[in-house]
């Protein structure tokens, strides 16, 4: 009988191993649908995010990402708060989306253009590359205001891990045109924006080019204030355009 007893408790063993819990399931994004995830980080802390799978998304094929950082005001309410604008709010309403959409949400007392957040979105990109089936040759990230701030940053940080970056109503670092010379990079700004400079946009586009980039194009919305993403992220042409960026081409 202890022969029995060895074999029974082995076998639900094994099966423990193998068989995913219901809590699995349950968190398992559903393709076509927008879903809220936490990842806990290795500072100690956590990112929330809205993430979204293409209808189509197989885990037997490759698919792009794009990573979307949102502006100040989307930091102070709930998680849902970020799919108010840009990316998220179109698989919100249920539109068909081409790629993997990851939208996480900053606390209002930091800034994504900061350390501590920087890290936590590099950890949030490799967790997704590492779980989910990512073409990693079509990496793309773009993000408003505050999130146009945090594209620079991570952009020129990382510049090896994107295909194409957005930045809409940000500002960056004349200093870093080197290192991203070689990245497609397609800047929005209103010319009328009076809570993020014109010409903090300019400043960046005119560095790229005297840095040698040939990748670098700009487009000035004219008579447009701060909101410059709602005519942004509607330009037919943008994701078209992200979606012909190759990594390291």
């Amino acid at each position: 009988m202890k022969l029995v007893f060895t074999s029974i408790a082995l076998l639900c063993l094994a099966f423990s191993f193998d068989s995913p819990s219901l809590a699995d399931e349950a968190d398992a994004p559903t393709p076509g649908k927008q879903i809220e995830q936490t990842l806990q980080t290795i500072d100690g802390g956590s990112i929330s995010y809205l993430l979204y799978l293409p209808k189509d998304y197989n885990a037997d094929s490759k698919t792009p990402l794009l990573l979307f950082l949102h502006g100040r005001g989307e930091s102070y309410g709930p998680l849902s708060l970020v799919a108010k604008w840009g990316p998220p709010r179109f698989a919100a309403r249920g539109d068909d989306l081409p790629y993997i959409l990851v939208s996480p949400q900053c606390p209002g007392d930091d800034s994504w253009k900061n350390p501590t957040q920087q890290k936590r979105l590099v950890e949030l990109l490799d967790h997704i590359v590492s779980t989910l089936s990512i073409d990693e040759n079509h990496v793309a990230l773009t993000g408003l205001s505050m999130g146009g701030y945090g594209t620079w940053r991570l952009a020129a940080d990382h510049p090896e891990r994107f295909s194409a970056a957005v930045p809409v109503c940000g500002g960056g670092d004349p200093a870093d045109a080197s290192k991203l010379k070689d990245l497609p990079i397609w800047i929005f700004h209103g010319d009328q924006d009076r809570a993020v400079p014109f010409q903090r946009s300019v400043e960046m586009f005119d560095a790229i080019k005297q840095a040698g980039g040939e990748k670098v194009r700009f487009t000035t919305l004219e008579h447009i204030g701060h909101n410059c993403w709602s005519a942004t992220y509607a330009t037919p042409e943008l994701f078209d355009w992200i979606s012909k960026q190759e990594r390291g081409k």
